[in-house]
Order: structure tokens, then sequence, then C-alpha cells
């Protein structure tokens, strides 16, 4: 069974819509290089096919849309020190999500269920995303020694009031309430409206503007399970003041020491404290200083300089050394290259920002 399905859904009128499913439901359809190769293919093929009017981007299964990237194989490369894997497989997935942030027609992502690292790319890349009460997102790279990659350099720098660079220390998880909150969904429903919706779609009539059919229906669906929605929680939401002045400082040690300083009872506070006190000290530096230089670049800026430091973790121990403690060896202890944030080389830091190549393989998005 092929690791994506490509399935082309009649319209009424004459037309189709392209549905990409991801197919890997046994491991919560984690992105791995070989699915990166095919949807690349396909997504050019029906861009340039007149029939095809949408697409829908969605996965097998209810538990996870897409639970990150190919991380164990990563690993393996790293630990071998052996092919070029980590520059093939960054270069191809940041590709696949620019293409998918610059796709001429719209694409609706179906993001039920777990949402993390890379399937947060792929959903970000498209013009509709969808959340249902089951959705759960998240950007965890800081308990793994690596950066919010895949584009979280653009959009968690898009976010209100600092909640982006602290979301980017914590990774601490997004419902849907919060996702529509902070820009990273655009629409809410529950999740049994799937094959609803398609229905909904192949019935339309695409005669005019496809995007606007689009977000009509998804307007009108949404407006059918509103009182689903209208006592779920939002506790970024809630915490916006807390946040907002947790992040208010111009250096990164003093954030996080703002953050382990608040005494609260808090679930929500508790859990960020510890994913702080816990996570790679390198990656705390790295994530600010990461969301500090993009600030102002164009999308096709923003990967082509994320390829750069992507690569450069890998070329490091701390990534491989956090991914063994949470993965591969499970045993939750990671040794982390710095005991503090304090303690990070600024010589260290410096190197990681500095490009491999003469010429960016992205040089061409």
């Amino acid at each position: 069974m092929s690791a994506v399905l490509f399935i082309e859904h009649a319209t009424g009128d004459g037309h189709a819509i392209g549905e990409i499913r991801i197919n890997a439901e046994k491991s919560l359809n984690a992105l791995t290089l070989e699915m990166v190769d095919l949807i690349q293919p396909q997504l050019d093929r029906w861009r340039d096919d007149d029939r095809i009017v949408a697409l829908f981007m969605d996965s097998a299964g209810d538990k996870a849309f897409c639970a990150g990237g190919d991380i164990v194989n990563l690993y393996k490369a790293m630990s071998s020190n052996e092919g070029d894997f980590p520059e093939q497989f960054f270069t191809r997935e940041y590709r696949l999500d620019y293409t998918l942030h610059t796709y001429p027609k719209p694409i609706i992502c179906w993001g039920s269920g777990i949402v993390m690292g890379g399937g947060m790319g792929l959903m970000n890349g498209c013009s509709h995303r969808v959340v249902t009460e089951t959705s759960h997102l998240a950007m965890p790279e800081v308990t793994i020694g690596l950066y919010p990659d895949v584009g979280g350099s653009w959009f968690l720098n898009r976010m209100p009031g600092g909640t982006g660079l602290f979301l980017g220390l914590t990774g601490n998880p997004i419902n849907a309430a919060d996702a529509l909150f902070l820009g990273l969904a655009d629409r809410v429903l529950t999740s049994d409206m799937r094959e609803g919706l398609m229905q909904r779609l192949q019935s339309e009539a695409w005669t005019g503007d496809a995007g606007g059919v689009v977000s009509r229906v998804l307007r009108e669906l949404e407006a059918e399970c509103r009182d689903t929605f209208q006592a779920m929680p939002a506790p970024i939401r809630a915490h916006e003041a807390l946040i907002r002045e947790v992040t208010s400082h111009d250096r990164v040690e003093e954030v996080v020491a703002a953050l382990l300083a608040v005494e609260s009872d808090d679930k929500w506070v508790k859990r960020a404290q510890k994913a702080i006190s816990h996570g790679s000290p390198l990656s705390i530096k790295m994530i600010h200083r990461q969301l500090q230089r993009c600030r102002h670049m164009s999308l096709r800026e923003v990967f082509q300089h994320e390829l750069e430091l992507s690569i450069q973790c890998c070329r490091h121990r701390e990534l491989q050394e956090g991914v063994r403690a949470l993965l591969i060896d499970k045993d939750g202890q990671p040794n982390w290259t710095f005991p503090t944030v304090e303690a990070v080389e600024p010589s260290f830091m410096d190197g990681l920002f500095e490009s491999p190549w003469s010429t960016n393989p992205l040089a061409d998005l």
C-alpha cells in the first residue's frame, strides 16, 4: 500500500477535487522522504490540470493528521555519519512546504487529531486550514534539541503578543479554539464532518473563484456546528497577559527566568515551566535568535535560512542526543551540550547560523 494515496473526486459540473491522503496510520502519519517525493510531483501535475479545481489534504485514521517528520531515519543518518540524508530530507521537505504556501489552487487541510512538527509545516502551507475538537497542535522541537522549522520561523513570528516565542520555547499544545485565535487555523468543524465536507464540495458549481467556493462551504458548515465549540476552553488566549509579560524581555535568559519565577498551581503554566526547564538550553537560545533574525524576511528567505540552520543542527550532537533520549532509548534523560541557557557559548551559537554552502540548495525557490 502506498504511503500516500491520491484520489480524484468528481464534481457534478465535470471538474474534480484532488485528495492527498497520508497513509501511515501506525506511525501517526509521520512525514517521510518517500511521502514528500510522492506529494511534490502530484502537486505539480494537479497545478497544470484544468479539471482539478481544489485540493484536499488529509490522512488515514482519526488519531493524527501528521505527528511530525521522519526523525528516526534522521537519527540513523546522523549516528552513522554516512550519506546526505539530512540535507536531502530537509531540502525536499521545505520545498514541498513552500509549494503549498504558494500554490495557485485552494488547498483544504483537515488538521484533525495530532498535528506536530512536519505536520504543522504541511498544514500551515494550505490556504484553508480546518481543525476539529480532537486537534492537538504543537511545535515541541525544544525537547529534542532542534527549533520550530518547516516555516515555524514564519508563522510563529505572526502570532500576537509574544505567543509565538512562548510556544516555541515551551512546545505547549494548541487546541482548536486557540488555533483560531493564533491564526493557525481558518475554520473549526466537528471530526465527523469530513465526508460531508467532501460531498458538499463535489456538489458545488466551480465556474467562478475556486477559493471563494471553498471559503463559503467551510463557513456554512462551521455555522452548523458553532454551538459545539462555544464552550471550548482556550488556554493560550486565557493566558495572553501572562505570555506577553513573560516574553517582554530583550534576552532569552530573562524570558526563561521570568517564566520559572511565576508562582502558580495552574497546570498549563506548570507544564510550560517543566518544558522550558527540561528542554535543550541550546535550542532555547537558537529559537529566540532564529525568530529575531527571520522577523522581516520573506517566506522564501525563511525557508532558505531554516535549511542552513537545520543542516548545521544535524552536524552537532545536540539533536542526535535529544532524539535518542526521547524517541530511541526513551530514557528521558538527555545529556545536553550546555547545562544552562547562560552557559551556551556565543561562538558555538554563531557557528550554527553560518551557511554550510556557497549556494543554498533552495536558492531557486
